[in-house]
């Protein structure tokens, strides 16, 4: 295990062992402990009671977040015609057809989120080998194929994140930055919380939500109990 340097030391000490706390206190606490010279991301960790190896326990899905994320997303469209025009005037960064799908597939990546039309995707499966392993391949499940395509950009540059179990059956996703006031990061937090919560299988057994826990680029995790969050 790598050596910790002083200030996360500093930061772990402040953080009372084996306790469990609030979502209230867990916010409170890790704004407090946290030391980065940079306005950190805060990200939620849920241990799920689910076998991401059957394909009726995978939980998945978007939400728009309150209070976005404290970043705008940097927006790639592949479309052509009236589509291609829609997603300029609703902001895209990057548009285009064929030509778009050709420098994807030489490597180019300078963007956050890839959205495509139905029609499209007979050109865009082929950079599966590309976007998969990035998490950048469009999927109808979360909204980034689809002809509205001025309500999925506006909605990716409003703060929409993605969650999806992983195969140790963890999802991990950001909630906000810790420049936040407490209260947006609360309510950005309690809105993921509830979507996962949601999401569960009908056929996931026992405890759904097993262990959760929130922490910052830097700082340390901070167990939230779990108990109150149901």
């Amino acid at each position: 295990m790598p050596k910790r340097g002083k200030k996360y030391r500093e930061a772990l000490e402040k953080i009372e062992r084996d306790k469990k706390y609030s979502l209230e206190e867990g916010v409170s606490t890790l704004k407090e402990i946290a030391f980065a010279g940079f306005d950190e991301t805060v990200e939620l960790t849920m241990w799920l009671g689910v076998d991401p190896r059957k394909a009726d326990q995978l939980v998945r899905g978007t939400i728009v977040l309150p209070n976005g994320l404290g970043k705008t997303k940097s927006v790639a469209v592949i479309a052509v015609g009236d589509k291609a025009k829609e997603a300029e005037d609703a902001g895209a960064d990057f548009v285009g057809g064929d030509d778009l799908v050709e420098k994807i597939n030489g490597g180019w990546l300078d963007f956050d989120t890839l959205i495509t039309t139905p029609d499209m995707m007979g050109k865009v499966g082929p950079l599966g080998r590309v976007l998969g392993p990035r998490g950048l391949m469009p999927n109808p499940k979360t909204g980034t194929v689809t002809m509205d395509v001025e309500r999925a950009i506006k909605e990716t540059k409003a703060g929409k994140v993605e969650y999806r179990v992983d195969k140790t059956g963890v999802v991990h996703s950001p909630v906000g930055k810790v420049s936040f006031d407490e209260s947006k990061l609360l309510e950005n937090t309690r809105a993921l919380l509830d979507a996962v919560i949601k999401a569960k299988p009908a056929t996931s057994k026992g405890r759904y939500v097993k262990k959760v826990c929130l922490a910052a680029t830097m700082s340390p995790g901070i167990l939230i109990d779990e108990g109150n969050l149901m």
